[in-house]
């Protein structure tokens, strides 16, 4: 298989936890670098691990040492480190959203299309057995022509949990920006591509309070929408409805559910890789389990990182920039169509992802094939 590829890491927040624990345990790849604003975590971070060097964010975007840079840092961030990694050559995979706006998304991908390098981002959570045995269930017909589907995140806001929650509420927060990527993603994988969308927003409070922590009883200003509703107009004609909200305190609704002329599928919270699928037909309403048929088994986060890096020069990775770039454009039309009153159309498209077949964790954490940096 040769050597594994080189990945650095560039931000070492909480959700790094997560990429290390896959990444470590997977032998196509090794983590040669580390990099964050705080030196002494990246040393820290660094000593964990059996190949790695605590380095400076510049340091790393230069290194020989590393093939591909895995962009952890905070959304406002994410285009001028992809950007740099670009510039010196480097593979960028990184955490959602691709960059905190539109215009920046383009540029990202356009930059990376001139140098020639690989460019993918999450969520990958579309990729394991929850969202992919949907995918296959539709596409093997068993809710006949799928016309409709219904996305809904709904909790009572971050305050309550995060001791520092400012980023959520204000420009580039909000509960379609920070949870709307997974339910996008998944919309695409199951029914392919959006051409217009139309969208209406609400704020419920101005003002939040902080729940725990040092900061415990702060109150905090809320720059933007914390309700958004929205109708997706899918290419082959079916009509998704989203609603994302920090306002709501419970629902009953499935996370998704997809209505065909012949059934409807639940299925699960696209925030996670697994869950049950369930399917009512018109011949058998009552609902019933599908065993998983599809996607990468037992995965965690970082898979999605692992497909790009098997991906190469012969497959689209599957969670590549241009569903990104796609799922972004739609969040972002979907507040600017609420700001203006009017259904919009969309300037991008894209290609559903390969499906992914029922693949055990062995062999989705094993193989290599992108070629070094250029």
């Amino acid at each position: 298989m040769g050597d594994p590829h080189r990945i650095g890491i560039i931000g070492l927040g909480v959700i790094s936890r997560a990429y290390l624990d896959t990444l470590a345990g997977a032998p196509s790849v090794r983590i040669s670098a580390v990099a964050d604003l705080d030196a002494a975590r990246a040393e820290a971070v660094a000593a964990e691990l059996p190949d790695a060097r605590a380095m400076a964010v510049d340091e790393l975007l230069s290194s020989s040492e590393v093939d591909t840079v895995l962009n952890l840092t905070i959304p406002a961030a994410h285009a001028e480190i992809a950007l740099a990694a670009i510039g010196k050559g480097k593979h960028v995979y990184g955490e959602k959203p691709l960059a905190a706006s539109f215009a920046q998304a383009r540029e990202v991908v356009d930059a990376a299309d001139a140098a020639g390098v690989h460019l993918g981002c999450a969520p990958d959570t579309v990729l394991g057995t929850g969202t992919q045995t949907a995918r296959a269930a539709i596409d093997g017909g068993v809710i006949g022509r799928p016309f409709a589907a219904s996305a809904v995140m709904v909790t009572p806001g971050h305050e309550r949990w995060h001791p520092n929650p400012d980023f959520y509420y204000r420009e580039g927060g909000g509960p379609l920006l920070d949870m709307g990527p997974y339910y996008v993603a998944a919309l695409i994988q199951l029914l392919g591509p959006v051409r217009s969308v139309t969208g209406a927003s609400s704020r419920l409070r101005a003002e939040r309070v902080i729940a725990t922590g040092p900061r415990a009883g702060e109150r905090i200003p809320v720059e933007v929408d914390t309700h958004v509703a929205g109708i997706l107009e899918h290419v082959n004609g079916a009509l998704s409805t989203i609603t994302t909200s920090f306002d709501g305190i419970a629902t009953t609704a499935a996370p998704i559910e997809v209505h065909g002329e012949l059934g409807t599928l639940a299925v699960p919270d696209p925030n996670n890789f697994d869950g049950d699928v369930r399917l009512a037909t018109i011949d058998a309403p009552g609902w019933r389990e599908l065993e998983p048929s599809a996607g990468y088994v037992a995965a965690t986060r970082g898979a999605g990182l692992l497909d790009f890096v098997s991906a190469g020069d012969g497959r689209r990775p599957r969670a590549g920039a241009d569903v990104a770039l796609h799922s972004l454009e739609i969040m972002t039309a979907l507040l600017e169509s609420a700001r203006v009153g009017r259904r919009l159309e969309l300037t991008t498209s894209v290609d559903r992802p390969e499906p992914v077949p029922l693949t055990p964790q062995s062999e989705w954490m094993g193989s290599r094939a992108i070629s070094p940096s250029r």
